[in-house]
């Protein structure tokens, strides 16, 4: 095991939860294989300030659920995932019991939590300021997310970010045409990686 893979079983150890593994079962044109973001890139992520203790974070195609569990671990923010697919769904919240039964995690107990539903259709609560995304879904439903979150913003004006990591030539071309859309700042996360690709970032947007 190399120590790239160590780390993800130690972090995974340490929140009591199991997220490990690429699954290809649910895939399909629209929605992307399940791949868990790298506990060393969400470490980037949670260190840039960006994301505190005050914000309420939504994870687009959850999954199993380790974004909201680490970024709740380390900045203290209140994190909810959106997952459609019912296995997965299922997993994320027994992860969640595993999580909740840590007594080191005591004080965060109800600060996460799983929502089963499509991305599209997903209703932006109020308090919502934090958006990841890690290439859930097809730039088709990406429109139609970020039509979701924009009806949020405008019922309740307030500061919004949205993180994109490792994201596809469609999306950005996408965003940038999008005027409520300031793209703010780019993660840098290839020396992370043996492998060095551009994509390898987390590209941070705010809402204007």
């Amino acid at each position: 095991m190399n120590k790239a893979d160590f780390n993800e079983f130690l972090q995974d150890a340490e929140l009591n939860i199991e997220t490990i593994g690429r699954n290809d079962k649910f895939s399909d044109d629209h929605h992307f294989p399940y791949e868990p973001t790298s506990y060393s890139v969400l470490e980037r992520l949670a260190e840039s300030g960006y994301i505190s203790q005050d914000d309420c974070l939504i994870d687009y195609g959850c999954g199993k659920g380790r974004v909201p569990f680490y970024m709740c671990h380390k900045v203290g923010c209140k994190a909810v995932g959106i997952e459609m697919m019912d296995e997965f769904w299922t997993l994320a919240n027994d992860n969640l019991r595993k999580f909740e039964g840590a007594k080191k995690h005591a004080k965060l107990v109800g600060e996460i939590s799983f929502v089963k539903s499509n991305a599209e259709e997903y209703e932006v609560p109020d308090d919502a300021t934090c958006f990841f995304f890690f290439n859930p879904f097809s730039i088709e439903i990406m429109r139609k997310v970020l039509s979701k979150i924009l009806d949020s913003y405008y019922a309740n004006p307030r500061r919004m970010r949205l993180f994109f990591y490792y994201p596809q030539d469609e999306y950005v071309a996408y965003f940038m045409t999008v005027d409520e859309m300031q793209f703010v700042d780019e993660i840098d996360c290839q020396d992370l990686f043996e492998e060095k690709t551009k994509r390898n970032v987390v590209m941070v947007f705010e809402m204007m």
